[in-house]
């Protein structure tokens, strides 16, 4: 069997085999506007040419169905109708029938190759019940094994959302706008209208649509959660569904807590005298202040934890973090002649 024939469809647009989606589309919009049968009203192969172009560019713009071609040519889509996918048999690997064919059937050297049908699975009897599966039986009837195009499942997008610490603390919402994109509803996808490139969205096939979505936050993220909105991305094709949106969040710094995990730390300011002879201060916590009892002799420095009074658990909405509270001692200012005597006399006393 001779290797099989089919059109170069990197040479029809005029680019490398490796080239990317940008230099494809970029390539096709030139050949087309070049080889427009309305600009080349005297060339005869004008609509053929152009035709060519589409193909080529049908094909060469869906990474699927390029890795197919590249791999079987022309008749990939029989292919990929019986089953195979990208990673499959290379058939100019086999120079004759019954090479080919001993791949297929087991002969030595080779391996068998099963097939499912409503009736079960089975050897496949054969070379020619091989091509019956892959290129269908009864073909002057147009029946055959038929696969349904695979379902492709949306693109995700991703956006960014930036909270304060006490939304955090509570868990909040917002209104977060994304460009997700949707069938062309001018070329339903094809790229095409009327044998020209789809002046709606440049022959991709697709346009790209604000959508406003709101996003519940739950109480206890961080500076990079991620919270997923499911079907809210890209739509899905041949029925697969519509991609996520995920939401990054950034927490901003408050000025009276600094956040370690679920624990956060403040600094208390504690009076020289209740430091000395103990006494109560207020603490500010994310639900409300409430008083802290401080022991005599109570050193500057010293970390006093207050259970529970952290951060909500991300997930675990009845548990929390700790407060860590610092205690500043401040020293008293602009005393009188009389404190100043009084702490002179303390002095001495010390001494």
């Amino acid at each position: 069997m001779s290797p099989v024939q089919f059109k170069d469809y990197y040479a029809i647009l005029g680019v490398d085999r490796n080239a990317d989606q940008k230099e494809i589309k970029r390539a096709f919009r030139k050949k087309a506007r070049e080889s427009h049968p309305d600009v080349n009203r005297d060339d005869p192969n004008a609509e053929a040419t152009f035709k060519d172009i589409n193909e080529a560019y049908e094909v060469l713009s869906d990474s699927e169905k390029r890795a197919m071609y590249d791999r079987y040519g022309a008749d990939w889509q029989r292919y990929r109708d019986a089953g195979f996918d990208a990673s499959g048999p290379d058939p100019s690997a086999y120079q004759t029938t019954g090479d080919f064919e001993q791949w297929f059937t087991g002969s030595p050297g080779g391996t068998t190759f099963t097939y499912t049908t409503s009736s079960g699975t089975g050897d496949t009897g054969g070379f020619s019940d091989f091509f019956n599966l892959l290129f269908g039986r009864d073909g002057a009837r147009g029946t055959g094994f038929q696969r349904a195009a695979r379902p492709i499942r949306g693109q995700d997008l991703e956006i960014g959302a930036t909270i304060s610490l006490e939304e955090a603390y509570r868990g909040t919402t917002r209104r977060v706008t994304v460009r997700a994109p949707r069938v062309c509803d001018l070329c339903d996808g094809n790229g095409i209208v009327r044998g020209a490139m789809c002046p709606r969205c440049d022959g991709s096939g697709e346009i790209m649509e604000p959508r406003t979505i709101e996003v519940i936050i739950p109480a206890g993220v961080r500076t990079g959660s991620r919270v997923r909105v499911r079907g809210q991305g890209g739509p899905g094709q041949n029925g697969g569904a519509a991609g996520d949106v995920y939401i990054n969040v950034t927490v901003n710094p408050d000025s009276r807590f600094e956040r370690v995990g679920d624990n956060l730390r403040t600094t208390v300011e504690v009076p020289l005298y209740d430091a000395l002879l103990g006494g109560e201060v207020r603490v500010p916590t994310m639900s409300g202040s409430v008083m802290l009892t401080v022991p005599p002799e109570t050193q500057s420095g010293k970390v006093f934890r207050l259970r529970g009074k952290g951060m909500p658990k991300l997930g675990k909405p009845n548990e929390y973090g700790d407060l860590l509270a610092k205690v500043e001692v401040t020293i008293p200012t602009n005393l009188t002649e009389e404190e100043k005597r009084r702490f002179t006399e303390l002095r001495n006393l010390r001494q």
